[in-house]
C-alpha cells in the first residue's frame, strides 16, 4: 500500500464496501425496460414522484426475484406483471390513503377505506377503473369466481352506507 495514503495516525483509511456488482442481465433488462416503466407509472399515478418511487420499488422487486424469472420463458411478461402489480398497489394505497386522510366528508368514504385489502381493490378497480371481472382477476392474480366473491362481500358491506347516505331526505325529493 502506498505511504501517501495513509492517515495521520499512521493507519491506512478503512475503504467503505462496495456494493455488490448488479447482475449484468438485470442491467440490461433495466436499461432496457426502464423508460417504459416509468411512463407506465407517470400515466396511471399522474406524479413523477410516485412515479419513480414505484419503478425503484418494481426493479428491487424484480432483481430480489431475479433468478426464479431468469429460468422463466416469459421473462418480460413475468417483470411486467410485476411492474403492474406495484403500481396498481400504488395507486390504490395512494386512494386508500386519502380516503382515511379526508375529514370523512362521508360515511361511505369512511367505510370504503375501511374494506379488506381485496375488496377495496375489488371495488375500486370495478367501480373508479371501470374494469371487468376478467381483467380485475388478471391484474389481481385472483380467480374470476375469487373477483365476484371479493365484489359481492364488499358490496354487502357497503349497501347499507350508501342507501342511508342517497335515500331522499324528505318525499319532495323524490319527485
Amino acid at each position: 500500500m502506498n505511504d501517501d495514503v495513509r492517515e495521520e495516525d499512521g493507519r491506512a483509511p478503512v475503504a467503505a464496501e462496495a456494493p455488490l456488482p448488479l447482475p449484468l442481465e438485470f442491467e440490461a433488462h433495466y436499461l432496457t425496460n426502464q423508460e417504459a416503466f416509468h411512463e407506465y407509472a407517470l400515466f396511471i399515478l399522474r406524479t413523477n414522484e410516485r412515479a419513480e418511487k414505484a419503478v425503484h420499488r418494481c426493479f428491487l422487486e424484480i432483481l430480489r426475484h431475479w433468478d426464479a424469472l431468469l429460468a422463466d420463458p416469459n421473462l418480460q411478461e413475468q417483470t411486467w406483471q410485476i411492474m403492474r402489480r406495484v403500481i396498481i398497489g400504488e395507486l390504490i394505497g395512494g386512494l386508500r390513503e386519502e380516503l382515511l386522510a379526508r375529514e370523512s366528508d362521508t360515511e361511505l368514504n369512511a367505510t370504503l377505506a375501511r374494506l379488506p385489502a381485496r375488496q377495496f381493490d375489488v371495488i375500486v378497480l370495478r367501480h373508479i377503473g371501470e374494469y371487468d371481472t376478467k381483467h380485475i382477476a388478471w391484474y389481481m392474480g385472483l380467480t374470476p369466481s375469487t373477483v365476484t366473491h371479493h365484489l359481492r362481500k364488499a358490496q354487502e358491506r357497503l349497501a347499507p352506507v350508501y342507501q342511508r347516505t342517497t335515500r331522499p331526505i324528505n318525499k319532495e325529493c323524490t319527485r
